[in-house]
This record gives C-alpha cells, sequence and structure tokens, in this order.
C-alpha cells in the first residue's frame, strides 16, 4: 500500500530523476540550527528532510529537533531511527527498516517489534526498507553490528538487495556510514539497481557535486547527505550536489 510521503517520493523521481534527502542528526544540532539548514536545503530543491543518527540520543532532543524541522518546512520529515528511541510523534512517515547483513536480531525485527506500537500510536507513515551496510560502515556498523559488505562484493550486496524485494520491501538504502572516506561504488549501485526493482538510496562519504553525478550516472535514485552539509554550512554546498543530480541519465 502505497500512500501520502511514499507516493510524493516515487512521483518526484519519476519527474526529476535522482533526488536529494538532507539528514540531520538530532545530536549534533540545535532546533534553531536544523530549522536553518533545512529552510536552506529546501529552497536548494532538497526533496525531504531525514532525522536520525547512528548513535543513542534523548527522546526530548529528538522531540524538540523534529517539532522545529516540521514547523520550518513544508518538505516531509522522514525518521531514520537507530532504535525505538528514533521514534517522534513530530514527522509524517518514518523508514521502517531492517538492517539485513546484522549479526544482532534486534536490528533485524526486534526494535521493529518493539517500534511498531508506537508508529501506529503516532500515525506515522511507515516506508518498508532494506538497509544494507558497505565498507567501512562507520558507527552505524559498529552499533548494529554490522557484517559489512566489502566494496568489490557487488554481487553480494545485489543478493541482499534482491532478499529485501523477496521480502515485500519497496525500498533498499547502500549505506557507507557517516563520515567515512569513501562512499558506495559505483558498480555496486549499478549491481543492485539491475537485480531488482526496488527503488535505490545510496548515502555516506558522498561529498562533491562529481561523486553525485557518477552515483545519480550509476542508478540511485535517491541520494542522501548529511555530514558534508555539516561541514560546509550554507547554500553553497547544497546547491552543488543537487545541480549535480540533475541531467544524469540512470543505468539501466
Amino acid at each position: 500500500m502505497v500512500i501520502a510521503v511514499e507516493k510524493y517520493l516515487l512521483e518526484k523521481i519519476e519527474k526529476e530523476g535522482t533526488i536529494h534527502m538532507t539528514l540531520i542528526d538530532p545530536e549534533k544540532v540545535s532546533p534553531s540550527s536544523a530549522s536553518q539548514l533545512a529552510t536552506e536545503a529546501e529552497a536548494c530543491g532538497t526533496a525531504a528532510i531525514m532525522v536520525g543518527g547512528s548513535t543513542s540520543f534523548s527522546t526530548s532532543d529528538l522531540d524538540a529537533v523534529a517539532k522545529a524541522l516540521k514547523e520550518s518546512v513544508k518538505i516531509p520529515i522522514i525518521l531514520f531511527p537507530n532504535g525505538v528511541t528514533g521514534i517522534t510523534k513530530y514527522a509524517d512517515a518514518i523508514w521502517f527498516m531492517s538492517l539485513l547483513n546484522s549479526s544482532d536480531p534486534y536490528f533485524l525485527v526486534g526494535a521493529q517489534v518493539m517500534g511498531a506500537p508506537l508508529v501506529k500510536k503516532y500515525c506515522l507513515e511507515p516506508i518498508p526498507l532494506g538497509y544494507i551496510i558497505v565498507g567501512e560502515g562507520g558507527a552505524v556498523s559498529v552499533v548494529g553490528k554490522a557484517v559489512p559488505i566489502t566494496y568489490n562484493e557487488k554481487e553480494r550486496a545485489a543478493d541482499y538487495a534482491l532478499a529485501a524485494e523477496c521480502f515485500g520491501m519497496r525500498f533498499v538504502y547502500l549505506e557507507a556510514g557517516s563520515g567515512v572516506r569513501q562512499h558506495v561504488p559505483t558498480e555496486m549501485v549499478q549491481a543492485v539497481k539491475r537485480a531488482t526493482h526496488l527503488t535505490l538510496i545510496v548515502g555516506g562519504g558522498i561529498r562533491t557535486g562529481e561523486q553525485v553525478k557518477k552515483i545519480a550516472k550509476a542508478g540511485a535514485d535517491i541520494i542522501v547527505t548529511g555530514t558534508v552539509l555539516e561541514e560546509n554550512k550554507g547554500l553553497h554546498k547544497i546547491k552543488e550536489l543537487i545541480d549535480s543530480m540533475k541531467g544524469s541519465k540512470k543505468a539501466h
């Protein structure tokens, strides 16, 4: 069942090709600075704001940041939770995701069982997502007890994505990790895109317009950036990344 936010994303991808999302970590920003970043990102054409991080954070801080974002922008606020504490009522939707290459059942289904009642209570739109850690993985690899897929294991990544599709998930996320040195290889993006019909998200280690252009051309439907926007405050960097997606013809 495809409802409001998911429908919006799919229509935007159909119209524009690859779209951009801005990731905001509630541990690294104040409500006011989060609002400023989101407002600038919206003005530059980012499609949605994702809220979440790899490490634990207080629910009060999450509530304050998410509430400020909701009051600042018109684009969707989508939760990107690291567990049950990553859920707040001040959002439109949630990536209801399973960390497919985790060695801990908590990240495969445990947190989801605990979080589902809150998702229902807060009337959040759940968007089913297969989450796959690649390469270094950064903090999320450690926290999520992932067994990362190495950068050269493109077929293994494609197999995980295909499993996600067989489970009925509609989105798959290739995650290199926040602040890592190397982004997901374009060959891996191509392999996953060719193996499935899933909407493909790519994030982690993406810092330049040229990188964005290559990943978009390889087949990414959504590109997520966060750290680079924290490090390079202002409209210029956001505009550079988003403008680089335009006109990129995806591989088939």
